[in-house]
Formats: structure tokens, C-alpha cells, sequence
């Protein structure tokens, strides 16, 4: 067993790294100097963690780091591989200091291991892993307080015009409304935006079927699969749910299932960072529980290519764009808060995001010129600011920019590119 991983660690300072493009998260900015924590980075498969810690390892020096990815088939699923991983560091490494475990979720017992590690006071310690399992929600009792936890998601749209060469300044806007066209239908996955467009869908359905069966499947040991599928279906197809309406729905299908288990199910697809639930906003807790819930995915590319109605709606793929893109800032902004706005006569804000200093209203629609703006979607703006005082009101479109007074209050209207890179 140490022979094998005296030849891993030899293989990796043997090989050479592939050329990594920086993304908007610098690792080296999370590593505290006088607090000795485990950096932990989450995110959906295939979202770019390996190379967020390559494009770390490369800037503090490949020769100060032992990197070990731990989904290498020669590496067994026993807790006895850490001890001995132990031993070998310390025997033919005694000067390095950074461990850089990947997928190291894989080991049981492993949170034990790192906590020991991370006590000997000889070594900063990032890990990383497809699923939330390494979040704070889930992190074992041995690192509670020892951690912190850095969540990736795929690329912005600033990284994914870098990631296609693409200077903002010197692109002209009928190119980068080509642009962002491109990343609403195919998401931003680093090598979904890469590859020619024949080759995307392999990809993603290969994401897909591993996320069910690695992430879902054999993590939950789930039974009923059939049923975890027509579940995401119906998500997929749906703008909002409620456990109730979606366990009727599967009943009425001939699924013998109750409440308890969709509910469970659809919190595995949140945990695993599938996707993203929005509550409506209230000042009540029980009127947040009560009412339904919308729902937003990790990725456009798992709408336009798993949704049979929202596919080819621009509207819908906008507004994905948008909510994604307002988690990615919450991580930067832990204090910021996500909802949407309804009231009893239907009207409906898509966004409320609440900051430590102000509130932002945000609605969404793919309109070129004010006359494409439906009229209930401005009046359930200026609604909901009435009731919201001194929020900001924006409506996000797909090409128009203009500032307007309706009603007494200001509304910005901001093309989603621009809004994106803001």
C-alpha cells in the first residue's frame, strides 16, 4: 500500500500540469495565516474544482504541494490508505506543507484524518469533493469550526468570455448578444463551453447520468430510482413546487410514494448542488413554508436539454442565468438573501435580494424595446415597491437599456450581458 502511494505522489511531481485558466475565485486569498483552517471547495461535478486547486498549486509552486485524487481506481476505499499516506508524507516529503486531497469523500473516516493532520500544525490542508458532503451542512463533528468552505459553480459569464477568448471591449454587442445566447442555451461547464457544439450533449448527458448515479444513487442509496427521475422531470418541466402537488402528481401516475420521501429526495438534489430552491418572501416564517417554492438549476444546459417546456424559452433561461448568478454573489456576500415577491392578486417580482444595506427588486424578461415589456410585469414591480420602501427596481431584459420614472419610482432597465458583469 505505501508503495503504491510513494509512486502516486511520484507520478504527480513527475507530471506536467495542463494549462489551467484562471477563474474569479483565487484560492490564495482564503488561506489564513494566523488561523490554521481546511479550505473545503464544493461544487457540481465537472464545474472546474481540480483545476481551481491546479491554478492554486501552480501559483504557490508545484514542488510545496502533494496533490492525491483520490477517485483513482488503484486507491482503495479504506481508511487505512490515510494512515498510510501519513507515513509516506512524512517519510519521503518532510518539508512539504500543502496537501491537496480531491474527491477524498470517497475514504471513509476521512474528516478523522484530516482533523489529525490538521492539529500537527505542519500542513494547510484543501480538500475538495463533487457533492455538498464536504459543506459546512455536512462536515462530521471532527471539523465543525475547522473549516472553511468555498462553493464553485460553473462559469460566470465574464469567465466564460475569457474562457472563449472574448475581450468585452473589443467584442461589438451584436457578437456578444451571440454570446450570451450561447451560454443561456449551453450553460457555462468548462468543457461544455470548450468543445464544438456536436460534442456538448455528450457531455452533458454523461454529467447527468454520473451526478444520478455517483451523487444520488450510491451516495443516498436510493431504491426507488425511477421515481428520483420522474421527480427531476417534473422540476425541470415546473416554475414552482410544493412537496404536496408533486407527490399527487406521482400517485396519480400509479407511484406508490409519500411526502416524506419526496421531500427527502428533492433535499438530496439540493444537497448535491443540483439545485436551488426560492422561497417567497415574508415576514411570516409560516407563510415562507407554505407557500410554493421556485426552482432554479445549477446550469441552463440541464434546462435547454432535459426540459421539454422550457427548452427553448428564452424567458425561462434568462431567469436561471440571473438566479445562479445571484447565489454565486451571495457566496461572496453571505448576508445577502434571495426571494421572490408575490401577492394575493398573482402579481409576482421574480427577485427580491436583500443586502445588509438595501433591497434590490429585479424582474426578468426577454424584451428588446418597452413596448415587449408586458404591463403587469412593470405594475408588479412598482406593487412591489410599494409595499418594499426605498427598494431598488430594476427589470433585466434581453437588450434594452433605459432609465424610467413610472409611478413616482425609478426603474432601471439593463440588458442581461451588462447585468452579468456588474
Amino acid at each position: 500500500m505505501k508503495q503504491l502511494l510513494r509512486e502516486i505522489i511520484k507520478e504527480w511531481w513527475e507530471r506536467e500540469l495542463p494549462v489551467v485558466i484562471p477563474r474569479e475565485i483565487n484560492l490564495q486569498k482564503y488561506v489564513l495565516k494566523k488561523i490554521k483552517k481546511v479550505i473545503s471547495i464544493v461544487g457540481f461535478r465537472r464545474a472546474g474544482k481540480t483545476y481551481l486547486l491546479f491554478d492554486f498549486i501552480q501559483r504557490e509552486g508545484k514542488n510545496n504541494c502533494i496533490y492525491v485524487n483520490f477517485e483513482d481506481e488503484r486507491i482503495p476505499e479504506d481508511p487505512k490508505i490515510l494512515t498510510y499516506l501519513t507515513s509516506v508524507i512524512e517519510e519521503i516529503s518532510p518539508g512539504k506543507f500543502i496537501l491537496v486531497l480531491d474527491e477524498i469523500q470517497n475514504i471513509p473516516l476521512w474528516s478523522k484524518w484530516v482533523r489529525r493532520m490538521l492539529d500537527t500544525n505542519k500542513y494547510l490542508i484543501f480538500i475538495s469533493g463533487s457533492s455538498s458532503k464536504l459543506s459546512s451542512r455536512e462536515i462530521s463533528t471532527e471539523l465543525r469550526g475547522r473549516t472553511l468552505t468555498i462553493e464553485l459553480f460553473p462559469l460566470s459569464f465574464n469567465e466564460f468570455l475569457q474562457f472563449k477568448n472574448k475581450s468585452i471591449k473589443m467584442t461589438p454587442e451584436s457578437k456578444i448578444l451571440s454570446l450570451i445566447r450561447e451560454y443561456l442555451e449551453f450553460g457555462g461547464f468548462p468543457e461544455v463551453v470548450l468543445v464544438e457544439k456536436g460534442k456538448k450533449y455528450l457531455l452533458i448527458d454523461e454529467y447527468y447520468q454520473t451526478f444520478l448515479m455517483r451523487d444520488i444513487f450510491e451516495r443516498y442509496n436510493i431504491r426507488q430510482k425511477q421515481v428520483l427521475k420522474e421527480i427531476i422531470r417534473l422540476l425541470l418541466n415546473s416554475t414552482y413546487f410544493t412537496i404536496g402537488k408533486i407527490t399527487n402528481i406521482l400517485k396519480s401516475a400509479g407511484f406508490k410514494i409519500g411526502k416524506a420521501t419526496v421531500a427527502n429526495y428533492i433535499h438530496y438534489l439540493r444537497e448535491a448542488l443540483f439545485l436551488y430552491p426560492v422561497e417567497i418572501f415574508s415576514y411570516k416564517i409560516k407563510s415562507q413554508i407554505q407557500h410554493p417554492k421556485k426552482i432554479y438549476f445549477a446550469d441552463n444546459f440541464f434546462i435547454s436539454r432535459y426540459s421539454t417546456i422550457f427548452s427553448h424559452n428564452s424567458g425561462r433561461l434568462m431567469e436561471n442565468c440571473v438566479a445562479i448568478e445571484l447565489f454565486r454573489r451571495k457566496f461572496r456576500d453571505p448576508l445577502m438573501e434571495i426571494f421572490y415577491w408575490k401577492d394575493y392578486r398573482e402579481r409576482e417580482v421574480d427577485f427580491v435580494v436583500k443586502n445588509k444595506t438595501d433591497i434590490e427588486l429585479i424582474q426578468v424578461t426577454y424584451a428588446s424595446s418597452f413596448q415587449d415589456i408586458k404591463e403587469r410585469e412593470i405594475k408588479a414591480l412598482i406593487k412591489a415597491g410599494e409595499e418594499l420602501k426605498n427598494s431598488k427596481l430594476y427589470i433585466i431584459t434581453w437588450d434594452y437599456e433605459d432609465k424610467r420614472e413610472i409611478a413616482n419610482r425609478e426603474v432601471k432597465f439593463i440588458p442581461l450581458w451588462k447585468w452579468l458583469l456588474i
